[in-house]
This record gives structure tokens, sequence and C-alpha cells, in this order.
């Protein structure tokens, strides 16, 4: 395995495979997933490659088995998943899939054409059904109207004869079935059309009917139209038409209609078995191919993947023989070349493959081995930017600094131990989760980062314990190191308490873990204190981080060989950093350790002086005054002769790093220019090779051969302000660990005391069901709030620090990714094929 901070070492390689066992080798190596193709026909269109035809009939394949997916899903039908990932088929093989796929899609599509023939058929007789019974009961109604002695016969379409004095009326009617949320409009459209001069009945289906076309449930109605003449007859056609209307013929006669009952209901009985059937046949279709499904799709990605990779290479002049030119890990040659000869073996052919390393001046692509551990942290870092080839990885040190930094802002034991139970969870069951397969992005996200969960929530608890905080209160485990001397009730209803480790309250030795648990009593100075605290530990984590960041950057300049950065910007900008703010670390130590409330030590708390005030004095080179009569402004002795020379080293060096390299590279092309110039004839870019500061080809070196001196001159300007400025910036920018760290602790107490205290203080079993509403509420807040959104607010402000003020100082993220050709990223992707170079 390479090197765990470096990317791994590539090497550009050439591979001749004979055609016959292309096909193999290149299955071979998509199962290694170590290989990066180059694309050796830029030029060529798509269409025009040698095995387009071979793509193009797996996409086909693809399309068919996309089609029976959703068949399958729209069924509810479970598809067999056993995680196995067979062998890419060969060529031949393809023959077979195809004929396979070809017969169940179409006998599948003649299934759902008979089935929604059938279901169409069904809806026919089914509203014909209810027209039947409907018109029954209207011609019902008006018979029993008739008031004459002999009742009028209702005809079909030729009409009805009524004998009533002084003339002969012929009405005609039309029966149908209308979607119910068409009626109204139906309704007024044949009173406006007809003049008021049709008379309509309806009466509503109760139960939906089902649309043979997509399913659904339709409610409907039926109608039936009486009218008097041909024209009013088109009309009301028209009309019925325009609507999307059915119009069922309907006898005149109740012997007629009863007959068409009893004929329908028997249809609709043969139609209900033959409709059972052929679901029946349907599913055991689905069932048979639900089983195969997800190989399927599996061989089928992998065929077009690997003909796809194949459409990258080069034939030679005989036609038989593939060239390819591909990156590899220079670690993994062996393995690569044992899986050419495997495939060679396969495929039964009789020339072995060669595999020759080329000489090349282009940047490789930068490959950082990584586990399901270490993936995560790294995809932290590519997100910034990837590593320049042979860059320093930040990762591996990632992976302790962004959970304590996480946790000095989110120090709560609860609260961490919700975050790391949660995280822990999905370890635990990490391979069942990983099989469901989610389209949640969301879901997705918390999931890949579940072992950042799981440290975030242990380095939680850690600072937890160290605050002494967990939901806002204190645990006393080793007994307080203080004894008040108030009592109980002056102790609790006393805002204005203070705790003074000056009176004889303190035992005078700390507690031994953590924050001692009396704090969370003194409510008037419990803030000025843990301020103090935690605004002090920001700066130092803060300084310690970007002294690590710069000292990454000697590592970088050492590799590349990089002679001028190493002595004109490592050593200025590290003892620009140590001169002034390690040195602020230093004075805090110092404070630290001289001064205290008591007489212990050498001198008091009240004659301890201002940091700040100390520090903004030294740069400005002024003496501040002393914070007492019999105090003195220092903390040790020669305080002021070594605060003036540690200025003055930080004056020093930004001309340093201002001029010192672009000085340096403009002696060197011009020493070049005159001992080559004079001999070969050399150009000025030729020459300004030899002033490159040593740097190799590729990776993190830095370049100049070819820049203009104003422009090396502009660059390092702009490097040196923005270093010097950030330095200052940076600084501050860390106490944003003492700030969210604050805000963390005061919303915790505010939920402690305004919503869950309420339900502690009731009692009686009212009580105890008002805190069980009080404690469900304060548990989702907590949740929702604190560990969700807080939790949310840390993880952004901690990847901020890692990306601004940590990988600043060494890292450049200028390179790219290597992405092999790989069956398991390939399937993972649901089948989509990475372009590469």
């Amino acid at each position: 395995m390479g090197s765990l901070f470096r990317s791994e070492e590539m090497a550009l390689c050439q591979l001749f495979l004979q055609s016959e066992a292309a096909y193999a080798c290149v299955s071979e190596l998509g199962e290694l997933g170590l290989v990066q193709f180059r694309d050796l026909n830029p030029d060529v269109n798509a269409f025009q490659r040698k095995f387009v035809n071979e793509v193009r009939r797996c996409d086909e394949m693809e399309r068919k088995l996309r089609y029976l997916e959703k068949e399958i899903k729209k069924d509810g039908i479970p598809m067999l998943d056993t995680g196995e990932s067979p062998e890419a088929p060969q060529p031949r093989e393809m023959i077979d899939l195809e004929a396979t796929f070809e017969k169940l899609e179409n006998e599948l599509r003649e299934v759902n054409q008979n089935a929604e023939a059938l279901k169409r058929n069904f809806l026919e007789l089914t509203e014909l059904k209810h027209i039947l019974r409907k018109t029954q009961v209207f011609f019902d109604e008006m018979a029993d109207n008739q008031n004459e002695d002999e009742q009028a016969q209702l005809l079909g379409e030729e009409g009805v004869r009524a004998n009533q004095p002084g003339q002969n009326l012929k009405l005609g009617f039309v029966a149908g079935v209308i979607s119910r949320e068409k009626l109204p409009a139906f309704e007024r459209m044949l009173w406006r059309a007809c003049r008021g001069n049709v008379f309509l009945r309806q009466a509503m289906i109760e139960s939906p009917l089902e649309d043979p076309t997509n399913g659904d449930q339709v409610y409907k109605s039926v109608f039936i139209i009486f009218f008097q003449g041909d024209q009013l007859k088109t009309r009301v056609k028209k009309i019925c038409e325009g609507f999307r209307a059915t119009l069922y013929p309907c006898p005149e006669a109740p012997a007629d209609r009863r007959e068409m009952a009893m004929g329908v209901m028997t249809r609709i009985e043969d139609l209900n078995t033959v409709l059972g059937q052929t679901q029946d046949h349907r599913h055991r279709v689905l069932v048979a191919a639900a089983k195969n499904l997800k190989n399927w799709f599996v061989k089928v990605r992998k065929i077009k993947a690997i003909y796809h990779t194949l459409n990258l290479f080069n034939l030679d002049v005989t036609q038989k023989c593939l060239i390819a030119e591909c990156w590899v890990p220079l670690l993994d040659i062996e393995t690569i070349q044992l899986a050419l000869r495997r495939g060679t073996e396969r495929s039964g052919s009789s020339v072995p493959p060669i595999l020759n390393r080329m000489q090349t001046f282009e940047n490789p692509p930068t490959y950082n081995r990584t586990n399901k551990f270490t993936k995560a942290f790294q995809a932290l870092i590519d997100a910034y930017g990837v590593a320049s080839y042979r860059e320093m990885n930040p990762a591996p040190y990632t992976i302790i600094t962004f959970p304590f930094l996480f946790a000095v802002m989110f120090g709560d034991l609860g609260h961490g131990a919700i975050m790391a139970l949660f995280g822990l969870w999905m370890i635990r069951k990490e391979k069942g989760l990983a099989a469901q397969k989610t389209d949640n992005e969301i879901w997705n996200i918390f999931f890949g980062g579940r072992y950042i969960i799981f440290l975030m929530g242990v380095f939680s608890m850690y600072t937890g314990l160290i605050y002494n905080d967990i939901f806002s209160k204190s645990l006393n485990i080793f007994g307080s190191h203080w004894h008040l001397s108030y009592n109980k009730s002056t102790v609790w209803n006393n805002n204005y308490l203070q705790l003074s480790p000056a009176t004889s309250d303190y035992e005078g030795t700390p507690y031994p873990f953590g924050m001692d648990p009396i704090w969370q009593v003194a409510s008037s100075n419990k803030i000025v204190f843990q301020n103090a605290y935690k605004m002090k530990i920001s700066i130092i984590f803060g300084v310690l981080h970007m002294i690590f960041g710069v000292i990454m950057s000697w590592h970088n300049h050492t590799y590349f060989r990089n002679r001028l950065s190493l002595l004109y910007e490592f050593i200025p900008q590290l003892l620009f950093l140590v001169v002034l703010f390690f040195y602020l670390v230093l004075l805090m130590f110092i404070k630290w350790n001289r001064y205290a409330a008591t007489n212990a030590f050498p001198m008091t708390e009240a004659c301890a002086p201002s940091i700040l005030i100390t520090f903004i004095d030294m740069v400005l080179f002024k003496n501040s005054k002393a914070p007492g009569k019999d105090c003195n402004i220092y903390m040790f002795a020669g305080q002021s002769f070594f605060q003036t020379i540690f200025v003055l080293i930080a004056l020093a060096c930004i001309p340093v790093m201002l001029l010192g390299k672009p000085i340096k590279i403009m002696q060197a092309r011009k020493l070049a220019n005159e001992e080559v110039q004079p001999i070969t004839g050399a150009s000025d870019a030729e020459v300004g090779g030899m002033s490159n500061g040593g740097g190799s080809h590729g990776g993190g070196g830095e370049h100049h051969d070819e820049e203009e001196m104003s422009e090396i001159f502009i660059h390092q300007g702009i490097h040196t302000i923005e270093y010097v400025l950030g330095s200052v910036s940076h600084t501050a920018s860390y106490l944003r660990l003492w700030a969210l760290s604050l805000a963390h602790a005061q919303l915790a107490e505010v939920l402690w005391s305004m919503v869950l205290s309420l339900g502690l203080n009731k009692e009686g079993w009212l009580g105890g069901i008002f805190l069980t509403v009080v404690f469900a509420f304060w548990a989702v807040l907590t949740v929702g709030i604190l560990v969700l959104m807080e939790g949310l607010s840390a993880f952004l402000h901690t990847l901020r620090l890692h990306w601004v003020e940590f990988q600043s100082k060494f890292y450049m993220g200028h390179g790219y990714a290597f992405q092999p050709f790989s069956f398991d990223t390939i399937i993972e992707n649901g089948g989509a094929v990475t372009e590469t170079e």
C-alpha cells in the first residue's frame, strides 16, 4: 500500500492487446478498478467509433430492462438482490441476452394489450349494466305518472307514439355514461344548444370505475335524454361526443332490457374469469423476471462499459491489435499484469498483452487510497480541491483535528452521546442500510459520513466532560473542591452570588478532571470565568493548528526539492507566526503560571496584566501602565527586550517573503542567459527552466519557466500580503470556537430553564402527566435545534477552519482525481460511464 500521507505514485503506460483478447482483458481490468484509460480518439465522433453498434445494442437491452423494472414495481413485486456481482458475459452471450429480453418484452406487451382490451370491454359492459338498471327506474317512474287508461309505449331511436287529443307526438331518447365532474357543464350545454327542448334525467354510479388506460378510479353518472325530431337527435349526439360521453343502445321494451341485462351479467362473469387468468399469467412472468433482473442489469452495464472503454483505444495498421494509454498506480503494475494474463487465458489467445511504461511530463492524476473509514474524510478535503500530484494529503490529520475542533464548539456530554449513538447505529447496521439503496440525498449524506458523526459525538462527549456540561447541568463525580460558607437558600436564591478563589471557600487544589461542578451555581460570574477559559484555548488551538499547517508546507517543499520556497517562504512564514502568535500563546501559559487570586503564587490576580493590551503595545513599541501600585508591567525579566526583537524579526520576514524568491529567480535567469545563450543560442523559455528553484515536474512544485518576472513579483506580493494579513484574521477566526461553544451552552440552559424545569416543578399525578408532555417537547427541541441545527452550524464552521485557516498554509489543490475504469463505480452510479481524458 502506498503512503497514507501522499497520493500514490502514478505511471503512464501503453497497453497492446490482441483484438480477440481485448474484451476479456478490459473486463478483468474493470473488476480490478485500478486503471484510468485515456481517450486516443478525441476528434472522432461518438457515432463513428469501432464498437458503437455494440454500445447501441446494450442501450436497447437497458431500455427493455427498464421497461420490465417499471412493470415489476407497478405490481409491487420484490426484486431479488443477492448483493453479488456476476462476471461480465462473453460477447457471444449478448445474443442470448437480447433474445431473452426480446421475448420477455414482447410477451409482456402482448399480455398488457390483451389485459387493456379486456378491461375496456369490462368497463363498457359495466357501464351498460348500470344504464339498464338506472333507465329501468326512469321508465318505471314515467309509467307511474301516466293518467291515461292506455300506457304510452316507449320506443328506441324511432321514438314514441303518445295518443293525445289533436296531435301525435314522436319522442326519442339516447342513454349513456359521462364523467361526474363534466355533468353540470354538459347539462348547461344541452339546455342552451337545444333551447330547452330536451329532457335530461341522470343518476350517479355509486362505485368508481377503473380507467383501462391508466388504471385511475373515475366516478361517472348515467344519463338519459328525451327529445323530439331528428335535428335535436343529431345535435344531442354531437354534444355527447364533444363531452366524451359514451352512448349505449337501450331497448324500448322492459322484456328486452331484462334479457339484455342477463346477457351482460353473463359476459361480465366470463370476462372476470379471463381477466383473472390474464393477471395471473402476467404476475408469473414478472415474478420470474424479478429473480434475475438485478443480475441482468449488472451484466448489461458491464458489457456496455467494456465496449465504451474499447472505443477509447486505437487500432494499429494491421487491424489486429488495439493500443491504449492508461494511468496506473506504480505499486499495482504487477497486479494489473496478472489481470491481463487472466483475461488472455479466458479469451484463448496465444499472444500475451504488453504493458509498457512511458515517460511523460504531464501531471498525473491524484489517487489517494481510502477505505470505508477514511473515505468520508477524504471527501471533505476533495470538496475544497483535489490535491496536486504527490502533495501532502491533509485527510489523515483531519481524522483527528476535525472532530476535535467540532467538539470544542459542541462540547456537551448528553448531546455528544446522542450524536455518537446515532453514528454507532449506522456503523453497526451499515451492511443492511447500504443494501437499501435510496435516492434521499439527506440520508445518503448522513450515512456516508457515519464515521465522522460517530467521532464528532465521541469527541463532544470528551469535551463535555472537560466543560462538565450535560444538558446544561454538571456532574459531581469527584466531589467539589469548594466549600461555601453560605446557606442553601442563599445559594439557590441569590442571583448575584460570585465564586472567588481568594476566599477560604476554595480548597486550593483544582478539580481532578474538567471544571468544578460548583460553577453551575455561580450564575453571576460563571460566564465570565468560562469565557476567559474558552477564549484562550480557542487561540491556543488555532495558533497550533496554523503552525502545523506551515510545517506541512515544509514537507511539500522538501519533497519537490523547491529550495527557493523552502528558504524564502517556509522559514519567514514560520518565524512570523512563531514570534508573534506563538509568543501570544506563551504569554497565556506564563500568566496562568505566575498569577493567582491567592498569595500562594508569585503575584496576585490584581497585578496580572492584560495579554491583549500587552500584545498591542508590543506591536506598537509602547509600554503600558502597571495594573497596580506595587505591580510590575512585565511578566518575566527581559520581556520588553524580547518583545522588541520578536517584532523586528516579524517585520524583517515580510520583505524576505515579498522579494526573496523573485530576486533569486531573476538572478538565476540572468546567470543562465550569460552562460548558456552565447554557446547554444538557447531561447528564454529554455533558459527559464533552469531557474525554477529545483522543483520537479508535476505535483505541487511551483514552476516559473515561462512566467514573466512582473507576474512573479505580483504573484509573490499577493501571496505575502495574504499571508501577513491572514495570520491576524485567521487567528481571530479561531475565536469562533469560543463563540459557538458559548452559544451552544446558553441555548441548552435556556431549554432547560424555560421548558424542562417547568415540568420538574409540578407535583402529583398531574405533574407526572405534565412532565411527560414537557419532556417530549424538550426532547424534540433538543434533538432538532441543539443536535441537528447547532451540530450543522458547528460542522460548517469546522469545515471552514480546515479549508481556509489550515489548508491555505500548504495545500494547493490544483490536481485532478484519478477515475479508474471500475465496474463497482459504474454500477453504483446506475450504469453511467465516466468520461476520461
